[in-house]
């Protein structure tokens, strides 16, 4: 089911608002690299600066609230940077443990066996204390099922994904811990596959991650979000949200080129 024009056009209203918040709350650097202005010009350093600016908070000021705009149309709830909580059952926590060192030995993930293995685990109420923990995206099912994202960039770094599995597991234990029957699923999302038109690499993920259960890539991601056909809209919605801009990005452009 394709993305609604009351739908495509919020959709395109927030993703406008996060440019224009990332126009107001932008400063741009003010190093001398006199080696890069002389070769490449004080305007497309200005340019590849505020690129980068965007690249590296995209997936908080962008992915996150368009994310949120499109699971509100399917989903009961839906927020950003959502409080799980800050404490664990200490049995809960002790069997992530143990099921992290039996991934490390080779055993292969299966994340509906880990839940109710962790499940199983609880001894008695005795809690562990732990920093406030927050995910990248939350959504609520009408069905009471929860979801929760964390955003990663298109190529996250392989040498992390024990660190992404473990983050996963804590995630379900934190929400176990304050409803055991609660319908919980913690996933990795990858807004796009940077190698299109080839298919996205799992196998790098592969021996970490249940792939069925733990990872949605692109349209996996945006479709489960917004239902069938909403990541072509949504590229779409970008698109024209660009168009649209695109005076108010070159006159930001032109401010930040005297800065340099």
């Amino acid at each position: 089911m394709a993305l609604s024009e009351n739908q495509k056009k919020s959709i395109e209203a927030t993703i406008k608002t996060c440019l224009r918040n990332k126009f107001l709350n932008y400063k741009p650097e003010s190093n001398h690299m006199p080696f890069h202005f002389r070769l490449l010009g004080k305007d497309r350093m200005a340019l590849y600066s505020f690129i980068q600016s965007i690249n590296t908070t995209f997936g908080s000021s962008i992915f996150e609230p368009v994310a949120v705009a499109l699971a509100e149309s399917r989903f009961m709830r839906a927020e950003s940077q959502y409080v799980v909580g800050n404490s664990i059952n200490q049995g809960y926590q002790a069997e992530i443990q143990r099921i992290m060192n039996d991934l490390s030995l080779g055993e292969d993930p299966n994340k509906l066996g880990e839940i109710e293995s962790i499940l199983a685990a609880k001894i008695d109420e005795k809690e562990n204390r732990l920093m406030t923990v927050k995910v990248d995206l939350f959504v609520e099912a009408y069905d009471g099922s929860i979801f929760l994202f964390d955003l990663k960039t298109a190529k996250p770094n392989i040498s992390n994904f024990k660190d992404f599995k473990q983050t996963l597991l804590l995630w379900a234990g934190i929400a176990l811990t304050q409803n055991p029957n609660a319908k919980v699923n913690s996933l990795i999302a990858i807004p796009y596959n940077p190698y299109n038109p080839e298919p996205y690499q799992r196998w790098t993920m592969k021996g970490m991650l249940d792939l069925k259960h733990e990872l949605k890539v692109a349209e996996e991601f945006w479709d489960f979000l917004g239902g069938d056909g909403a990541y072509n809209d949504l590229l779409d919605c970008f698109e024209r949200a660009g168009i649209e801009l695109r005076p108010e990005v070159d006159q930001h452009f032109a401010k930040c080129k005297n800065s340099y």
